[in-house]
């Protein structure tokens, strides 16, 4: 006699089944193993270390008030998110929350916009991990190395998420081990042992708001925009909600410590970098593009400079691998339904159980957002460019959720309900992601380098005006939701008579 399959496990398939999808997918994750997905992606490594140079040269030191601002309001948006993961923990949880909350149409946009801001945000982690390989080797970056080394990650990254789920949180955990050496460790020696500064420097912007006509104001507006990218990612704890047990209750916990665990860390760095540096003047001057390594390096003598960029670089690395894992799952999603092009392609599982035809696709769409990089250096750029692709979905999940609320169409059913507490966070979710689009969209020439061509200053807008177009006329032309709404109606037929599950749910095409 065979044992009987894990209780855990016919739960979760049967809470699938009731969504209207098979298991198909590897279901082995506990809520540790969510939670490194989604530490490893927003990514303490990658959050602070692409942005301090840009935020104080924007700001000065001054900028560092703008990180627990934004981490307060995207504890907002988790919140949000949990109660729906919560009620449909579903992999593509934007695409699958929109269709329940606003109809078929609206979850397909908005499963699109979630969809192609994680493959750019992917963009963005690749390009931002290229300068440390050169820093690490010795070789001197230009644009087309830059780009050439940013397409490299991204395909060896594809290679390592093809072997499966248990593969890719093997090489996410070492990258969490670097992450705690790169950003704990050193962050705590740096602002216990070697502090050049006291903590008035806070209080200072060294003359950086004369970028933004002499503003104050504009100038920390502008650091809230760049700290917005350091607290992205945790919706890669969804991605994995149909790899995870009992993700009803634990993706919506993964999700919360992943974004208080990083905000803490990246905070605590910040503060320890700014405080050690020899001299933070040169960095708002823009004649140090790389303070971060100068603090340590100058606190720990010049032994440490390459074992700390290869740490660094493995925490990139993980982030990478990490997001580009979200991506293919959230295509995956789309394309099982038979709604996103080249579907047949795209929803193939490998004989790993990872999602190949998401991979491949993401990473192209990925390699091809690195064109912006091509002729002038484009940190600043992408990162607005990353950032503003993903607060879109964040501001269209949340205003999905806040009109079903008030229409009295979704009441919370999960294991989460907060009655009219959720209703009044989700109230200040939606002003806070629509303040924050407008931000990072806002075309700011001080973000890009000095004669970058004009695509680059107006990135952000560009990205998130492409994707939505391009994603209206798909809609027109192919009407996708029409199929999403005659799938729905073929299954409430079939609860009707007995034969199937009340939960509306998509095709499996």
């Amino acid at each position: 006699m065979t044992a009987p399959p894990s209780p855990d496990r016919d739960l979760d398939a049967a809470r699938l089944k009731d969504l209207g999808y098979r298991q198909e997918l590897r279901r082995s994750l506990g809520v540790l193993g969510n939670v490194s997905m989604g530490f490893a992606v927003v990514s303490p490594v990658v959050a602070l270390y692409a942005v301090a140079m840009v935020g104080t040269v924007v700001a000065g030191p001054a900028w560092i008030w703008a990180l627990p601002l934004v981490l307060l309001g995207q504890c907002l948006v988790v919140n949000v998110y949990s109660e729906l993961a919560s009620q449909w923990p579903l992999a593509g949880g934007p695409y699958q929350w929109g269709r329940r909350l606003l109809g078929p149409a609206f979850g397909w946009l908005g499963g699109w916009v979630w969809q192609f801001a994680v493959m750019f945000g992917n963009t963005t982690v690749a390009y931002l991990a290229a300068p440390w390989v050169f820093a690490l080797t010795g070789i001197t970056p230009t644009p087309g190395r830059l780009v050439a080394c940013s397409v490299a990650v991204l395909l060896g990254c594809m290679l390592v998420n093809a072997y499966g789920i248990r593969v890719l949180r093997l090489f996410v955990s070492l990258g969490i081990a670097a992450e705690a050496v790169a950003s704990v460790v050193v962050g705590i020696a740096l602002l216990l042992f070697f502090r050049e500064h006291g903590f008035v420097l806070f209080t200072r912007t060294m003359g950086a708001e004369g970028l933004s006509g002499g503003s104050v104001a504009m100038a920390f507006l502008a650091a809230v925009a760049v700290a917005g990218w350091a607290f992205i990612g945790f919706d890669a704890c969804v991605s994995a909600s149909e790899e995870t047990k009992d993700a009803g209750r634990q993706v919506p916990r993964a999700m919360r410590w992943a974004l208080v665990s990083v905000g803490a860390v990246v905070i605590l760095n910040a503060l320890a970098v700014a405080l050690a540096h020899p001299e933070p003047a040169a960095v708002v001057a823009g004649e140090d593009l790389d303070p971060v390594t100068t603090a340590v390096v100058h606190s720990f003598g010049s032994w440490s400079d390459k074992p700390f960029v290869a740490v660094v670089l493995v925490g990139f690395l993980a982030c990478a691998m990490a997001s580009q894992g979200g991506a293919a799952r959230g295509l995956y999603s789309l394309a099982r339904d038979g709604v996103f092009p080249f579907s047949r392609h795209v929803k193939r599982v490998n004989r790993r159980k990872a999602p190949i035809g998401g991979l491949v696709a993401s990473t192209l769409v990925s390699c091809a957002g690195l064109l912006l990089g091509l002729d002038a250096t484009a940190i600043g750029s992408l990162i607005a460019f990353g950032t503003a692709a993903t607060f879109l979905p964040f501001f269209l999940v949340s205003l999905a959720a806040l009109v079903a609320r008030l229409r009295g169409t979704w009441v919370p059913a999960g294991h989460i309900r907060q009655g009219r507490r959720g209703t009044f966070l989700n109230v200040l979710a939606v002003v806070w992601t629509g303040f924050e689009v407008v931000n990072v969209c806002w075309p700011r020439a001080i973000l890009t380098a000095p004669g970058a061509p004009w695509y680059q200053v107006w990135a952000g807008l560009l990205g998130t005006a492409a994707t939505l177009v391009v994603g209206v006329g798909y809609l027109l032309a192919a009407r996708p939701h029409d199929r999403l709404r005659a799938a729905d109606a073929a299954r409430h037929a079939g609860a009707a008579d007995g034969r199937g599950a009340a939960e509306p749910a998509p095709s499996r095409a």
